[in-house]
């Protein structure tokens, strides 16, 4: 993998992370696009670090009061006490689902699920769904509503993530508002809850990388993820700010869009699936 590549590559998972539009599927599609080898999914998994991090920076302050929080709640013997601490308790809760399906589908996710077809058909589906559900959910809710039913629910609907172009911040930012939070609020949880699965899945294919020895050159992979890092942060804020006075709508039509015109081209034989 060239420099420019590696540049290019970190440029769309810092940009995709985020957004409801799946940053495993662009990792694969724009690769595809521009005739070049699938970077695969270990790498995919490793330069996500560098958008963790821009999560972990950008809410460094929501961080340090939910680990406060959880800690007063255990001594205190009063875990959901407040709002913090049942929060952070959430995102943990929350991360269970896909981090067991992550797991016993591994195999099926470095091969099967990486089919363009699959993506496609992914893209499409949880568009129309994220479409309806911005036009029916309510938008009351606010994140100290949230119960643990929500937390699990939602984090059942993270585990869709597994399967490529399902896109990890569209299945939870859809799941919470199919449960009335605000898009704001669904956005910032999504966000929260993506720390821990995104940062385990990454350090997992980084030990596997790392057990590669000298027969590895890491050089795209930490340029990858240092440049996901700094697009993320930028991501990070233009989404929150989007979603303060405007719909997931435009998010919608662009997955189903981007999951016709694959589909157009693996059919035509101009990509192979």
């Amino acid at each position: 993998m060239s420099l420019l590549q590696s540049i290019i590559l970190g440029i769309v998972q810092g940009l995709t992370e985020f957004l409801p539009v799946s940053s495993t599927a662009h990792l694969r599609v724009v690769p595809a696009l521009l005739g070049w080898s699938d970077p695969g999914a270990a790498f995919t998994a490793v330069i996500q670090l560098g958008t963790v991090g821009a999560v972990l920076v950008y809410f460094a302050g929501d961080l340090k009061r939910l680990t406060v929080a959880f800690i007063q709640g255990i001594i205190q013997k009063k875990p959901f006490g407040t709002v913090e601490s049942r929060l952070a308790w959430f995102v943990g809760l929350g991360t269970i689902p896909i981090g067991i399906l992550g797991l016993l589908l591994k195999k099926r996710i470095e091969t099967d699920f990486r089919s363009l077809i699959v993506i496609s058909c992914a893209l499409i589906v949880l568009g129309i769904v994220l479409w309806v559900v911005e036009r029916t959910a309510s938008h009351a809710r606010t994140l100290d509503q949230l119960t643990l039913k929500d937390a699990m629910l939602i984090g059942l609907g993270q585990s869709l993530a597994l399967i490529p172009g399902s896109s990890r911040s569209g299945t939870t930012i859809t799941a919470s508002l199919l449960l009335g939070l605000k898009r704001e609020d669904a956005a910032r949880y999504s966000f929260l809850l993506a720390i821990p699965a995104t940062t385990l899945a990454g350090l997992l294919e980084l030990k596997h990388l790392l057990k590669e020895g000298l027969q590895t050159d890491f050089t795209p992979v930490a340029v990858s993820t240092a440049v996901s890092f700094v697009v993320g942060l930028f991501a990070i804020w233009g989404l929150l700010k989007f979603v303060k006075t405007r719909s997931m709508v435009p998010f919608a039509l662009y997955r189903i869009v981007l999951g016709a015109l694959l589909l157009s081209l693996v059919f035509a034989g101009v990509l192979q699936p």
